[in-house]
């Protein structure tokens, strides 16, 4: 085989030695040539030749090279033949080592050249890039070299400017195809249109007719397909690596036509009707600015440079005036490149940037903000100037949030430099408002949050007001966990400098410490430095606070009785605790919480304002005293301290290993907070216990409390008894709706620890029998089913005492207690006068009673209100029974123990006998929004909705048809009723008078129907009251919010009893409220809505063909076993949706029932068919329903010969 390298013949007696050693040294030499002359100029290629005297090489050069090559032959061959001796050196280090470690040599990568593609190829499982790498082979031109043959972004610029300079008209040609490539299109330019500058604009109009044409709807710079993600930083680094080599090779300067011609075809494309033009050419335009602003400053930084040495030359002693003057030539040289590029960066700012950063395409108008944000850092002496800065400004409004944000991200790296901000004083006089304004008020969470960061910033460098300061600091109430999140350094801020400023007043901190020398550790109970700060704290929160509650809502509740309020604060986190939440971390005396709790606990009662002023502890004293305010406020923030403390498992060192040891110290400081918990809960509501609000806050420190610690109060049990004996207390104490929601979720946690439990048994039977006493006290004075018999103490008082009892009914089974009558040996006290004592549920029913009567019009309205109040909560209570009764209905079932029939019979009278005292009050009481009428209708649907659960009541599977019908389980299905069709009617009037009602507030049209004609007369009366212009803004906001919260919750019952099957769901009445629901439902808001969208028909759900037969086959396969399979499949029919709106208190359902859909779900996948449904269709239905039977034993002989698992597959949906 002849050898290909000429040099190689000379030798060719030693051919096999050069073989063995040709993969070491020949084939790297040959790779380095070629790669030296792909990436040198044309002199150096040929100098690399030389060696070779190849004449013919030689002779296709030009002449003027030849020529100057030859002043430069003695030169060439001197440095030539050293190259090849250190050449010859390392072929023979590199023999003279094993193989196996070669790859271990310093020059492996020079003489391994060949196991490039190898690496190649390990990227070749990704196949996004190549999909899009062999997209852009197929174009093939420029595009291809940049986007599809692997080769840098430089050298894909060197290689262009070669071309150009070898042919300007071809190269150009194929950059312009190449930014018409880039917009997505296969449109091209001629030759003949590059030479015709002036018809730029017309042959563009043509490409843009051209493209509309072939309508094309996505472009590679926004494009989400796979491989097009490094898109736009492979092209704009294209342009800036061209731009660089033009600066390099100084064509940037010597052949201005070069960027000229770019320019006139990019800045024409940037004003394109057409987006994917505009877009693209924009990119490229601001690409070539980013690069000019590199050049530039690299220009300015060499000028300043070399001034300092021409300075310094001339300072010597001897001065070299070439020197100098060579000097003065490369400064006079920089600044005419300096001129070039600013005219450049002008041009295109005026003719492209102007225009693009207001284009009615966001994503244009924030790639402008992200360039000029980037051109202000890299060359400031150009752009750092009022001229462009208020472009910034003026973007802050734009309609787009994207938009405003990456100004906003601008703009934070612009102020993070000490050094601009005197410079950008100007700049925020003039916006800062509307940067306070973006904080406060802008609709994207994302672009408040930022804009905090960056206030923060400014705040740090004093270009904010007070009032500014305010602003923002309120923010920390904000509904937003990031809004708050990013102000909270501000306002720990706010918080520190109002610190400093009052530790001054009071004497400053040396002398506060050699007064408060006594100070301990563990002494929290005496004055310290830090409560001056708390008291900071908690004075700018109270303010913050008090300025909103003029345009906010209080938390405080609302309403004169339970059937109205809208906003209740208990169980839910107040502001204060969310402020609490971000605080933690930025304040250290929030998290010292024993510190705090002795701040709330210290008596100020003996701290005098007259105290002198030389006494720096009094003066601390007197500063630091707490109002009731305060102390509140306080509280939630020692509530949310002690939560953060005790789940957090103490403070820990971000980043450390959680060693044993170190779990061992974090469980020792979570028992040592609790214990200390354990012993501040008592002195805190001995101390606040007679402030509703506070009481609340305190009894919510016990949810926290984990009870583990009082294994060691077990000796003395007493400590633990007091700490119930104190929450029985606030129970019944206070009438307050948020107390007693906190002191039962607090006996509920305490019931939760089963070592505790019987004492805290105890504590709540003795609250049943304080409850049951005050009952059967009404009681026995007088009939409490008469209306208006009571005087407004009386009243009040029973009211709050039936409160009690519904809070209590939630968390202790009430079942016993409410059946239970008084014995004979209780009544010993009765008076002469008194009734016969009754069971506490007939009682309740005697109360619901009272919700109407004849004369209503002689009572105040005040006592009218407390009236209302008493029916509604006797309602509330009776609810819950029959939800514990349901529920141990349900735990009979499970167990398979006897159910005797007199309890399901007397079960069943008791309810008839609630829904009669139910059904006056819906008859006789009038008016749309009537609290006790609308209470009383979702009193009656859950009632009827509760007794549906046990449609798919089955016996144990252990047990006989024969013994679960002795038992009476069978009969427990007897309790499933349908609600009387008259009350339908009467429940489908209310309906609509509270959907017309709400209609009229929100000022919204209905669909007109002739059955709404009856509630039409029971709501012109609220029609008239809404026409009143007197009525403030705001109240007839909240009185529009309290309509559709009715109107949703009535709906939301409404559509829970039609999927349950208790109302329309017989003939006459079957579908009708159904259809009456849906007639508005895209008239009435969103919520209303997406509630009626839940009695829409699951056609998502619904299996294809295929899987519906092999359920049937599998139903068939059963053959005579299909009641057994019906029986399963009830069993999974179980309603979900109604056992998780009625179990949220309490569960009615075994575990089987939890199951993935409801009836009309499974119904909807044909793997049930309804009874109710079977016996109304004709007899051609039961027809097709045997021909069905009749495939389905078919193709349950071939389901099973081709897939058994498909069968579970099915029946497991």
């Amino acid at each position: 085989m002849e050898l290909s390298d000429p040099a190689s013949s000379d030798h060719s007696d030693n051919a096999a030695t050069r073989r063995k050693s040709g993969r070491v040294i020949k084939k790297p030499e040959i790779l380095a040539a070629t790669d030296f002359g792909l990436n040198n100029s044309k002199s150096k290629r040929k100098r690399a030749q030389q060696p070779g005297d190849d004449e013919n090489e030689v002779e296709d050069e030009d002449a003027s090279e030849d020529d100057s090559s030859e002043s430069e032959d003695s030169d060439v061959d001197e440095e030539e033949i050293k190259e090849k001796k250190r050449k010859a050196a390392r072929a023979r280090k590199t023999q003279s080592k094993p193989v196996a470690k070669r790859p271990r040599t310093a020059n492996a990568s020079q003489k391994t050249l060949a196991m490039r593609p190898a690496i190649n190829g390990t990227r070749k499982p990704r196949k996004p890039r190549g999909q899009a790498a062999a997209a852009a082979e197929a174009i093939g031109g420029l595009y291809a070299e940049v986007f599809a043959t692997g080769q840098s972004v430089d050298a894909v610029a060197a290689q262009w400017l070669n071309s150009y300079e070898a042919h300007n008209a071809i190269a150009m040609t194929d950059l312009i195809n190449f930014v018409l490539r880039c917009t997505g299109c296969d449109l091209e330019v001629t030759i003949h249109d590059i030479e015709d500058p002036d018809n730029v604009t017309g042959r563009l109009a043509d490409l843009q007719d051209e493209y509309q044409a072939q309508k094309i709807t996505e472009y590679p710079l926004i494009s989400k397909a796979r491989g097009h993600a490094p898109f736009r930083a492979t092209l704009m680094g294209f342009f800036v690596s061209l731009v660089a080599t033009m600066d390099a090779t100084s064509a940037l300067y010597d052949d201005l036509a070069l960027i000229e011609n770019i320019q006139v075809w990019v800045t024409t494309m940037s004003s394109s009707a057409i987006r994917p033009f505009r877009h693209t050419a924009t990119v490229i335009s601001l690409a070539i600015v980013s690069a000019l602003c590199d050049v530039g400053r690299a220009i300015e930084e060499t000028s300043a440079k070399t001034l300092r040495q021409q300075e310094g030359e001339k300072k010597k002693a001897r001065v070299n005036k070439a020197r100098v003057a060579s000097l003065q030539a490369k400064i006079d040289e920089g600044a005419r490149k300096r001129e070039t590029v600013d005219a450049t960066i002008r041009d295109i700012f005026d003719t492209v940037f102007v225009h693009r950063y207001r284009d009615v395409d966001p994503k244009i108008r924030a790639d402008c903000m992200q360039a000029l944000g980037h051109w202000i850092l890299a060359f400031p002496d150009f752009f750092f100037e009022g001229q462009y800065l208020r472009y910034m400004g003026w973007v802050l409004s734009d309609t787009s949030a994207p938009t405003r944000l990456e100004v906003v991200k601008q703009l934070q790296k612009l102020f993070k430099n000490k050094d601009n901000i005197a410079g950008l004083r100007t700049f925020t006089e003039r916006f800062r408002p509307r940067l306070v304004e973006m904080a406060a008020r802008d609709a994207d969470p994302a672009c408040r949050s930022s804009t905090v960061e960056l206030l923060d910033t400014l705040r740090e460098a004093g270009l904010l007001e007070p009032d500014d300061i305010d602003v923002v600091g309120r923010l920390l109430f904000d509904s937003e966990a990031r809004v708050r999140k990013a102000v909270v350094g501000f306002f720990a801020e706010n918080i520190n400098d109002l610190f400093q400023a009052k530790l001054e007043e009071v004497g400053g901190e040396e002398a506060l410490d050699e007064a408060l020398a006594r100070e301990g550790e563990e002494d929290f109970d005496s004055p310290r430095i830090s409560w001056l700060k708390l008291k900071c704290l908690v004075e700018v929160l109270q303010s913050y606070d008090s300025e909103d509650r003029e345009e906010l809502p209080s938390q405080i509740q609302r309403g004169a009785h339970g059937t109205s309020d809208i906003l209740v604060a208990s169980g839910v986190e107040s502001r204060f605790s969310l402020a609490a939440q971000a605080l933690y971390d930025k304040i250290p005396e929030v998290r010292e919480w024993e510190v705090l709790a002795g701040y709330l606990l210290f008596d100020h009662s003996s701290t005098t304002e007259n105290a002198s002023a030389d006494d720096p502890e009094m003066a601390l004293r007197i500063e630091c005293k707490l109002d009731e305010k305060e102390e509140t406020i306080l509280l939630e923030v020692l509530n949310e301290a002690v939560k953060l403390r005790l789940t957090s498992g103490g403070e820990q060192e971000v980043g450390k290993k959680k060693t044993k040891a170190r779990k061992q110290e974090s469980l020792e400081i979570q028992e040592t907070a609790a214990r200390h918990l354990a012993q501040m809960i008592p002195r805190l509501l001995n101390k606040f216990g007679a402030v509703p609000q506070a009481a609340s806050v305190v009894l919510r420190l016990e949810h926290v409390l984990n009870l583990d610690v009082f294994e060691e109060l077990r000796q003395d049990s007493t400590a633990y008894s007091d700490l119930l004996d104190d929450i029985n207390k606030q129970f019944l104490t206070h009438a307050d709706q948020n107390v007693l929601v906190e002191a039962s979720a607090a006996l509920l946690h305490a019931k939760s620890f089963e070592e505790l439990e019987e004492v805290t048994e105890g504590k709540v039977q003795l609250l049943w029998e304080d409850t049951m006493g005050v009952l059967q006290g009404f009681s026995r004075r007088k009939d409490l089913s008469i209306r208006g018999n009571f005087n407004l103490g009386d009243a009040t008082e029973l009211a709050n005492n039936l409160r009690r009892i519904n809070n209590l009914a939630k968390i202790s089974d009430c079942i016993e207690t409410f059946e239970a009558v008084p014995s004979a040996a209780s009544n010993n006290k009765r008076k002469k006068n008194d009734t016969s004592p009754s069971d506490a549920f007939t009682i309740l029913v005697q109360i619901t009673k009272r919700g109407t009567s004849d004369d209503l019009t002689g009572n105040e309205a005040e006592i009218e209100d407390v009236e209302d109040m008493l029916v509604s909560m006797a309602q509330r209570c009776l609810i819950v029974y029959f939800m514990w009764k349901a529920r141990s209905l349900q735990s009979l079932l499970a167990s398979g123990k006897p159910i005797p029939e007199r309890d399901l019979n007397d079960l069943q009278e008791r309810r008839e006998a609630f829904v009669a005292a139910l059904r006056p009050i819906l008859e006789k009481r009038t008016g749309g929004m009537d609290q006790l009428r609308l209470s009383t209708v979702d009193t009656l649907l859950d009632i009827y909705t509760l007794f549906s659960t046990f449609r798919q009541a089955r016996p144990k599977p252990s047990q006989q048809p024969e013994e679960a019908d002795q038992a009476g389980n069978l009969h427990v299905q007897d309790l499933v009723k349908e609600i009387p069709p008259d009350l339908q009617t009467t429940i489908t009037s209310i309906f609509a008078a509270v959907e017309k009602t709400y209609a009229k507030k929100s000022h919204r049209v209905l669909e007109a129907g002739d059955e709404d004609e009856p509630a039409d007369d029971e709501s012109d009366a609220e029609d008239s009251d809404d026409d009143d212009d007197g009525v403030d803004e705001h109240e007839r906001q909240r009185d529009m919010l309290e309509a559709e919260r009715a109107l949703c919750q009535l709906s939301g019952k409404l559509v829970f009893a039609i999927i349950a099957k208790v109302i329309d769901s017989s003939p006459p009445l079957k579908g009708q409220l159904k259809e009456r629901l849906a007639r508005n439902r895209g008239r009435l808001g969103h919520s209303f809505k997406e509630i009626i969208a839940y009695l829409d028909e699951p056609k998502a759900k619904k299996p294809s063909t295929r899987v519906r037969a092999k359920a049937k086959a599998t139903a068939a396969a059963d053959g005579g076993r299909s009641h057994k399979s019906k029986e399963i499949v009830v069993e999974d029919d179980s309603d979900e949706d109604e056992d998780e709106d009625i179990g949220d208190a309490i569960r009615v359902t075994s575990a089987a029932s939890a199951s993935e859909g409801g009836e009309e779900d499974l119904a909807a996948r044909e793997l049930i068919v309804d009874a109710d449904m079977d016996d109304e269709d004709e007899g051609g239905d039961h027809d097709e329903e045997a021909e069905e039977k009749d495939e389905n034993a078919a193709a349950a002989r071939n389901a099973d010969d081709e897939d058994a698992d498909d069968e579970d597959d099915v029946m497991g949906d």
